[in-house]
This record gives structure tokens, sequence and C-alpha cells, in this order.
């Protein structure tokens, strides 16, 4: 379905109960410079919280990532098959994926590189068999860099295929001959790099959304009394490549129109160059809540395989929410260019330090200050996912099992 006025949305988020559940609505008052409103909190549960219920594509792990079943929601409702939907803010690259999934054009955003490479591959994969076969063909027998502090995450000849593997794909991207099957090569490589079970090339570690450092794996192996075993990588990423294909089908998807033409840049998400005026007809983010992820620390090692040192990266995490709103109203400003008049942009963030700052209200202000203008916040609540109770986080406490998504509208060329 795909609303013809705001009026329709709203009124199906309100009556919305396909889960047994009545939304409960809740008045919020604003003023902003002078400019004063009233807008409406709806709290239900619009989506499902359970585990791999998209498309298999998705199934890369990112750290604080939102599920596709949130962009679908907006995507299906707010935008129709040919439009652009846009995420400055990608990550591993949900909602463009979700977009190219349901025919739209896919359009994404993110100061750090490494999303763009988790990205590309998968809005046009290659088949399993040219994955095959390109693995087949790369020779993991020789290296020339030397890191042996990784030796507490990998036996040594899993080591030297990995280092190897990174070496044939820095000198194709520098010769500019990577492909698309190189592309994803690569793309599945990262997400095997370390985890918690045989299908990783580490020993025993983290989940692997998030690399720990070179003293905690120490620990870690001291604790459980492990020592990595040889664990060989190529077949390791043709049986997640499987796994990640077993939902696409080419010819289901590209019948309608063509979705492969769509725009992936690496920029500060406060102005984004690339993003032409009037691109988009939908936005669906979520930014960093304040400086409650560490991005680069959690992706050092993913980092250092595509040849980018992390720390170089300028991803901006702010204590103070004065200044994330000053951020924030600089992106939406931004979002305000490349969303045509009369599209939507739903802002998603989430409970930080216990509850105690509202997001979803700051965000708000920071739309009005932007000119545009709100509809509905939605809060999605949720019981957590196994996922969620094995970081031990319970709910209502930490914020996790609760999506603060602000909707708005690009009504008009004013900015406050």
């Amino acid at each position: 379905m795909v609303f013809r006025s705001h009026d329709d949305f709203v009124e199906e988020i309100i009556s919305f109960d396909d889960f047994g559940k009545t939304t409960v609505l809740t008045p919020f008052e604003w003023d902003v410079n002078g400019r004063k409103g009233l807008t409406v909190k709806a709290v239900n549960e619009y989506w499902t919280s359970g585990q791999r219920q998209a498309n298999s594509l998705h199934e890369i792990s990112y750290r604080a990532c939102f599920k596709a079943q949130l962009p679908e929601f907006f995507i299906s409702r707010l935008s129709k098959p040919g439009d652009g939907v846009y995420d400055p803010f990608m990550g591993r690259g949900t909602t463009p994926l979700q977009a190219r999934l349901m025919n739209r054009r896919p359009m994404g955003n993110d100061i750090n590189p490494l999303s763009q490479v988790l990205l590309a591959p998968r809005l046009n994969p290659p088949t399993i068999e040219q994955i095959a076969e390109r693995l087949d063909s790369i020779d993991l027998s020789k290296t020339i860099e030397v890191y042996d502090d990784l030796l507490h995450f990998y036996h040594k000849d899993t080591l030297r295929e990995i280092i190897a593997l990174k070496e044939y794909l820095l000198r194709k991207e520098e010769n500019q001959t990577i492909d698309n099957i190189d592309a994803w090569i690569r793309m599945v490589a990262i997400n095997r790099l370390t985890g918690h079970s045989a299908g990783f090339f580490s020993v025993y570690s983290l989940p692997p959304n998030q690399a720990v450092s070179i003293k905690r794996q120490i620990k870690i192996n001291e604790k459980r009394n492990q020592i990595p075993e040889y664990r060989a990588i190529k077949p390791r990423i043709l049986k997640k490549s499987r796994s990640l294909l077993k939902d696409w089908n080419r010819a289901e998807i590209g019948q309608k129109t063509d979705t492969t033409r769509g725009i992936l840049s690496t920029a500060d998400s406060r102005k984004v160059s690339e993003m032409p005026n009037d691109s988009a007809v939908l936005v669906v983010t979520s930014p960093p809540f304040l400086d409650v992820v560490d991005y680069q620390g959690d992706n050092w090692l993913r980092c250092w395989f595509i040849g980018v040192d992390s720390g170089n990266i300028n991803i901006s995490q702010h204590r103070k929410i004065t200044e994330w709103e000053k951020s924030m109203t600089d992106v939406l400003c931004d979002l305000k260019r490349i969303v045509i008049p009369g599209g939507y942009i739903a802002f998603e963030v989430g409970e930080v330090r216990g509850g105690e700052i509202l997001l979803e209200e700051h965000v708000l202000r920071c739309g009005v200050r932007a000119g545009l203008e709100p509809i509905i916040i939605m809060i999605n609540q949720q019981q957590f996912t196994k996922t969620a109770n094995a970081w031990g986080v319970i709910n209502a406490q930490k914020g996790t099992n609760t999506h603060r998504i602000v909707l708005f509208k690009n009504s008009s060329n004013e900015t406050l």
C-alpha cells in the first residue's frame, strides 16, 4: 500500500493492531524558537522482533543496526517502485538494501568506507558458482604483511590465508580491476573475521559485530584456556555465501524496474554533495546515539582488512546533547534538500542513559528548525530477542527494546 496523504498513514498507526495490541497515545507539546505545536506519540508493536525474518541478504553483522522490518514498514507505505530511498547513516546498508529488494532506487551514505564495502556487492550479487570459481583461483600461500599480534585470534595458517586474501583484494582495488565477485568475497570475509562459532576464522571471541582489542582477546583465551586452531577461510566464505544467497532471486527483484542504479557515497552526513536535490522520496535512517557506540573501536579489525585505519575516520560521537542536536539539525537540513517536496523522513533513535534522555523529542526540535513538519512519533515497543538477552540486556533498562521514530514531511521551504 502507498498512502496518498500523511493523514492516512497516521490513521493506520493509531488503529494498528496486527500483533493484537492497542496503540497507546500520548501528546508531546513542543516549542521551537517561538513556534509551538503538539505531536502525538504512538506506542505499539509495529513490526516483529523475531530473528531472521527478512531476506537472507540482510544477514551480516554490524554494530547497532536495525532490522530490515523497520525500513520495510515505511518503504511499503510511503514510496512506490522506482522511487529513491535514502539513508545518510547507512551502516551495513539495511535501508538501501531493503529498498533494492522492494524495487526502489537504493541511496546510501556513511562516513565509514566500510559501509559501502559491506553493501555494494549485495545490491547485485554474483552467483554461488562464480564465487566458488573465483575462490579456487586465488592463491593464499604467500604474504608480505606481518601482523603477529593477530595470532591471538588466528592459527598461523589461517592468518596467512587472511592476509593473502587482503593483499590480493587491495592489489585488485589499486589496479582498478576489482569486480563484483571479488567485492562479494571481501564482504563475506569481513563478516567471518571474528566470532563465537566454528563458522568464523577466529578462535572463540565476541559476536562478529564487535571486534575486541588484542589485549581483551588474550584475556578471553586465558579464561577459556584456548589456542587458535586452523580454520580454512575459503570453505567458510563459500558456506556463508550460500546462506546469504538463499533468498536472492535476481529475476524476481529486477522484473519491475531497474533498481541497480543506486547512489552510494562516503561523506559527512551533514553535507552529502553526491546526493542530488529532490532525488529521494523517502529517508529511513538512524544516527549515532550520542556516544553510546564506539564505531571506530568496534570496527578496527574490519577496517584493517580493507586497508583503512579506523582511527582516521571522523565519526561524530557527541557526549553533550546540545552538540548532538546541532549536528542532527545540520543533517536534517541536508535531508530537506535531498527529499522531494511532499516526501518523508523517518528518523529513528533509541533511549539513552537509562531513559533519562528521550532523543525523539530532541530530534523533533531539530527537524522543526530544519523546516520539516513533524507528523507523528512512533515508538515500536517489544520484548528483547535472544541476541539482546545474550548481552545481558534487560527490558526497559537500556533502551534497545524500543525504536523511537519521528516521521517528518518535507512540506515547505522554510527553516527556523
